[in-house]
């Protein structure tokens, strides 16, 4: 960990590249509680077991800035990157175009939730933090890149309004589509589908009965409320889907376990049984006003039972907590029909190479306007009855 001050500004800046030295309570007074993901339990965790560091390309530098009485008032979660993994914002391309020119786009710099497609704030403050000190961390994370001769800094999924100061300060701003929903106050699952056409109504209905007729059941189980046998089973199937699929798992039975242990309000493990087997799970995070789905394993194909177990399960639990927001992960445009829209999300990204830098802006520039046709097509897509104006 390294110190600095930063000048003008009253505030220290630390380079913390081990997040467990931090105190947790310290940290998660950054954090608004709707993202458990950017929780101390959560981000120390990925370092304490393996989940990050040297194997994977994922170095903590995250940066702290403390107040003349030595508390932390702002931070941001901060990697230095040797890969694009795990990011879910694709830039192989520009790393690609580095290399045909003799380049190395890596490594860089990456403010991110490590693995997790979530929208959540990056520059975490304090509600005490001095006026201007989210600009403070934007300064200093920039200042840090140019010290360290990195190609890049890249923002990943920040919410809007720190998205637009990131604009301001002059970086280059990336759109993306993800697909979720949003809590209109339903009472129930039924009143759910009753705002749907009658043919995409019947269409879920038809998908979750199928599950039933399986004769698969399911269950919903908070972190404590999971075995250690369960906990192993869904490691395993979580490890056979990345292998099937080509990807690194790079998460540790471990850190499921800890997470599971030291946060279990924030864990949502939906378990599928049939004939007293385990056959497949979903994992989720619960925030305080949202879900967000994370990953899913399945050792036997049952017709349906990836919807029920990745979305009707999260919507049904949503429903019933109240809960504003279910965001089940990257990608899939057939998650619409289920009642997941089309949402943007962002990205902001500093290029150290004034060539570069320039080509990847106009390649923004016309990848946006694209992007914004594509979400208005998708969104006639959406299940819900047109109601007129």
């Amino acid at each position: 960990m390294t110190t600095d001050a930063l000048s003008p500004s009253p505030l220290t800046l630390e380079i913390c590249d081990d997040l467990t030295q931090v105190p947790a309570t310290a940290w998660d007074r950054l954090v608004d509680t709707r993202y458990p993901f950017l929780r101390h339990v959560f981000l120390a965790g990925l370092e304490r077991h393996g989940c990050v560091g040297e194997p994977f390309g994922w170095l903590p530098r995250h940066l702290l800035l403390r107040d003349e009485h030595d508390r932390l008032v702002a931070a941001t979660p901060l990697y230095l990157k040797y890969n694009s993994y795990g990011e879910f914002v694709l830039d192989w391309a520009w790393a690609d175009a580095y290399r045909r020119e003799g380049l190395s786009y890596y490594p860089k710099l990456v403010s991110a939730s490590p693995y997790t497609p979530a929208t959540g704030p990056k520059l975490l403050l304090a509600p005490d933090a001095p006026p201007g000190t989210d600009r403070a961390l934007l300064q200093a994370a920039r200042g840090l890149a140019e010290q360290m001769g990195v190609s890049s800094l890249h923002w990943l999924f920040p919410p809007g309004e720190q998205k637009d100061l990131m604009a301001d300060a002059g970086l280059m701003i990336r759109t993306g589509c993800q697909f979720h929903w949003e809590n209109q106050g339903y009472r129930d699952f039924d009143d759910y589908l009753s705002h749907f056409s009658s043919a995409k109504r019947k269409q879920v209905r038809r998908e979750r009965r199928r599950v039933a007729e399986a004769g698969v059941t399911l269950r919903r189980l908070h972190g404590d409320q999971a075995s250690e046998a369960e906990w192993v089973l869904f490691h395993q199937l979580y490890e056979d889907t990345f292998d099937r699929k080509g990807g690194m798992p790079t998460l540790s039975l471990d850190f499921f376990m800890s997470l599971a242990e030291q946060a279990p309000e924030s864990v949502l493990l939906v378990l599928a049984d049939h004939d007293g087997e385990t056959v497949a799970a979903a994992f989720n995070l619960v925030g305080s006003d949202g879900l967000y789905g994370r990953h899913w394993g399945c050792r036997k194909q049952y017709n349906s039972l990836h919807f029920e177990a990745c979305y009707y399960q999260g919507l049904d639990y949503c429903i019933e907590r109240g809960l504003g927001r279910f965001e089940p992960g990257a990608q899939g445009e057939h998650k619409i029909s289920r009642g997941f829209l089309p949402t943007s999300t962002w990205s902001a990204h500093w290029i150290a190479h004034p060539g570069f830098a320039s080509a990847i802006d106009d390649f923004l520039h016309r990848e946006t306007r694209g992007m914004a046709d594509y979400m208005e097509e998708l969104a006639t897509h959406s299940p819900f009855k047109h109601v007129a104006p």
